[in-house]
């Protein structure tokens, strides 16, 4: 079934819903659906319902709807831009259950983004959302440079370094469960050419912990995607662990 996200403005009342011009277009145009056809509506935020449509204008929400694809814990992705791909870590990282991401500005960092590439991004993580059947759209960040990032630790870190003597990601997860860690996950990926040995040596004193992907280099879209996919793996075998009820 076709899944619609909407904002808060869109609410005319406890259960209409007033569509957008691009939504009016995407629903009738593309996907022709008419008035009675069933869709999923969801806020981005966890909520969602069962929904019709009422005319070409509105949806009438049913009755709420109970999603069963998210993960066990909040996943944050503190991403170096690289000089192109971001597009791609966006939607991926969002099918595979990212709650937020970071874009950082690092020593390496090559790519400036403006304004007009954060929407880009945030409307590219809703259309992600909405084909993977996700409850929440995660939110795109303004990009920080990264000790501005490391000044504003909150909860433990993981820091993806390639060159570092570290443990690979997947034993140090299976090893200390994600459900002894507080409710957080956070991943650091550093750019092309990685983190610099500054940048590594900054963020251990902030209490990251540096990690290892394998003995391969991969390309800075290439390790956000993997490492989310571990991440995914962990937490779905807890979520397996945990019982489908408690989504």
């Amino acid at each position: 079934m076709q899944r619609l996200v909407i904002t808060p403005e869109q609410f005319g009342d406890a259960s209409i819903v007033n569509l957008t011009n691009e939504q009016r277009h995407y629903l009738l145009s593309v996907l022709r659906l008419r008035p009675g056809d069933r869709l999923i509506v969801l806020d981005g935020c966890g909520k969602g319902w069962l929904a019709a449509l009422t005319s070409e204008e509105t949806l009438n929400l049913l009755e709420p709807y109970i999603f069963k694809t998210e993960l066990s814990r909040p996943i944050h992705l503190v991403a170096a831009l690289p000089k192109s791909g971001f597009d791609e870590v966006v939607r991926c990282c969002t099918e595979l259950g990212v709650t937020r991401i970071t874009p950082i500005i690092s020593a390496r960092t090559i790519l400036k983004p403006s304004a007009n590439k954060l929407k880009r991004w945030q409307k590219i993580a809703t259309e992600a959302a909405e084909q993977s059947e996700r409850a929440f759209v995660p939110k795109i960040l303004t990009p920080l440079k990264f000790t501005d990032y490391l000044d504003s630790l909150e909860h433990p870190h993981y820091l993806c370094a390639a060159r570092a003597k570290s443990k690979h990601l997947l034993d140090v997860l299976v090893a200390s469960p994600p459900s002894k860690h507080s409710s957080k996950l956070s991943f650091c990926i550093g750019p092309e050419g990685g983190w610099t040995d500054k940048e590594i040596e900054q963020a251990i004193a902030q209490g990251m912990e540096t990690v290892s992907l394998g003995r391969s280099i991969l390309r800075a879209v290439t390790a956000a995607i993997t490492t989310i996919s571990i991440a995914n793996a962990t937490l779905s075998t807890e979520r397996l662990y945990k019982g489908a009820e408690d989504f």
